[in-house]
């Protein structure tokens, strides 16, 4: 493909877990690539990587998205590059262990920051020109747990979750004819380095081998149902047949498994 003609994408929370193997599907699929997170030595290391293996132009874009400006000077970035995003993925996140009173608000108005109002944010300025050209794609890396009902522990994140699929479902529906196609992609327990930063590997390591999914296959289904449109897109037969109960279940009874099996795999005092 000429490298005028070649989409480009825009992956957030690219040095690790699922952002890195989505980085890798894109560029597999013929897409230029800006990859966004903290760590430059990993993003440089992937960048090469995918320049080597795919001849993609893999560009470094350093940038912490607790910060409130970052979203605006990642844009003001790419579009300085000369090239739209035709992907979007945002996929930064982390878990923050312990209950809602274990931290501080400056530690949740941080998470908050990361897991939602950035990636609105980012939504909101690159879907103009998405709509313009009429084409664009949009993958929000949301959860299992922002389907099931929330549970004691990791407090904001399910609902972190939850908000995401609530966006890119109302995205989608507006958007959608001009072109662009928002998908949340809700996976299960994945392996990745998630648990061990936020400090619960001890726990879902007692977890059954039939919970889990690897990074890749999470990353070829997302990759997919944002191509073919589908709106809340969950991998894994597993994870959908949880799915699937949790809308049939009582929500009472939800609530109450919830309760019992919560502490399985979030850490919180009793």
């Amino acid at each position: 493909m000429d490298v005028a003609s070649r989409p480009t994408a825009l992956v957030t929370g690219a040095s690790a877990g699922i952002g890195e193997a989505l980085a890798r599907v894109v560029a597999a699929h013929g897409f230029d690539l800006v990859l966004a997170a903290r760590r430059e030595d990993r993003l440089r290391a992937l960048a090469r990587e995918l320049t080597e293996r795919f001849q993609v132009d893999a560009r470094v874009l350093v940038a912490d998205l607790a910060d409130p400006t970052a979203p605006a000077r990642i844009f003001e970035k790419c579009r300085a590059g000369g090239r739209r995003v035709d992907l979007l993925v945002n996929n930064a996140g982390y878990g923050l262990a312990g209950g809602f009173l274990d931290a501080t608000w400056e530690e949740h108005a941080r998470f908050i920051q990361v897991m939602m109002t950035s990636a609105a944010e980012l939504t909101w300025r690159f879907l103009p020109s998405m709509i313009e050209h009429r084409y664009g794609r949009i993958i929000n890396v949301a959860s299992l747990a922002g389907l099931v009902p929330g549970s004691a522990g990791h407090t904001l994140y399910a609902a972190s979750k939850a908000f995401l699929i609530k966006l890119s479902e109302s995205v989608a529906l507006e958007n959608r004819r001009h072109g662009v196609h928002v998908t949340a992609l809700c996976p299960g327990f994945t392996h990745t380095e998630f648990h061990d930063v936020s400090g619960t590997r001890d726990l879902v390591s007692h977890l059954p081998a039939w919970m889990w999914m690897d990074a890749e296959r999470v990353a070829r289904e997302g990759y997919d149902a944002v191509m073919r449109g589908q709106i809340v897109y969950v991998p894994g037969r597993a994870n959908r047949t949880i799915a699937l109960f949790i809308r049939l279940l009582p929500q009472a009874l939800m609530m109450s498994i919830a309760r019992r099996q919560g502490r399985r795999f979030r850490k919180v005092a009793p």
